[in-house]
């Protein structure tokens, strides 16, 4: 199995007057060459959806620079599939074969691991001839025939956790992709279903996932209002840096951020994506931010 393995840690939370060190467990993993959760800042971003090889190389490239400038250990994200658009009319991506040779072309280029979402145990294989990470939409966290395929590859297995999910109970998340015999998981938060068409974030949910594994905070999908323009989701990106610059204070191992050349324009999340003209004062800052809450 590849990457960094990780110790086995009891699923029973701690009380809620846990520590809020940041990673009080020391739990790490890796994607690629990149560590998450030994006290580096790790980045995954991309665009929402992989809408054309040259998009997806303009931002790997810039964010490759941007992050080997920072010393920020850089992830390449984006979507084939987007299987949960909210209209049946809505473009749902390129598909998995379309996209994958731009995947490929895009680890060549830039050097950066990728990646990508799937949505059915028979993606696995496929996937993980081409991703270094299997990521598991946060609608299908519980899903343990989808957990079980994703950790049978050996990949590295990003599970993103479902609005509807209790922090603590990300815990039985993490035992499925162990129970398969992998222990190179992340877990990431993404905001918490309040009331219709909104989210909020719990900050605390990051040192209680931190118990099971290292913990990704997501910035844009954090600021999504689901469906809330009707036939489509809507968004704030106006609210995601404040939000990154809060999980960095809490701890966060990582942050997942969507971005794009041309956001108002984007095929999918056009209203929470980040310009990546903005990317560099905004992980500038928040790796000002990490490294002060790293201080003892």
């Amino acid at each position: 199995m590849g990457g960094m393995a990780l110790e086995r840690k009891p699923l029973t939370m701690t009380d809620h007057n846990e520590s809020t060190q940041n990673n009080p467990t020391g739990l790490a993993c890796s994607i690629g060459p990149v560590t998450f959760g030994q006290g580096q800042l790790a980045v995954i971003a991309g665009p929402c959806m992989a809408e054309s090889l040259e998009l997806c190389l303009e931002v790997a490239g810039r964010m490759t620079e941007i992050c080997k400038e920072l010393d920020i250990g850089y992830v390449f994200k984006a979507s084939f599939d987007k299987a949960n658009r909210t209209s049946a009319g809505s473009y749902r991506g390129p598909g998995l074969e379309a996209a994958f040779p731009w995947f490929q072309e895009v680890a060549r280029q830039s050097g950066a691991p990728i990646v990508s979402d799937i949505h059915d145990p028979s993606q696995a294989p496929r996937a993980a001839e081409v991703l270094n990470c299997l990521q598991i939409p946060a609608f299908l966290c519980r899903q343990s025939d989808l957990l079980a395929a994703a950790a049978a590859t050996g990949k590295t297995v990003n599970i993103k956790k479902g609005q509807f999910m209790a922090p603590w109970d990300m815990g039985q998340a993490v035992e499925k992709v162990r129970a398969a015999g992998n222990d190179n998981v992340l877990l990431t938060e993404r905001g918490t279903t309040f009331g219709y068409n909104r989210l909020v974030t719990d900050f605390r949910a990051i040192p209680q996932m931190q118990q099971f594994a290292p913990v990704v905070f997501d910035a844009t999908h954090s600021v999504q209002e689901p469906g809330g323009l009707g036939n489509a989701s809507g968004g704030k990106r106006q609210y995601a840096p404040m939000l990154a610059y809060a999980a960095m204070a809490a701890g966060a191992d990582a942050l997942f951020i969507e971005t794009h050349t041309d956001p108002d324009s984007a095929k999918s999340d056009a209203a929470s994506q980040i310009p990546l003209d903005d990317m560099p004062a905004l992980l500038r800052k928040c790796l000002a931010i990490y490294e002060i809450a790293r201080k003892p």
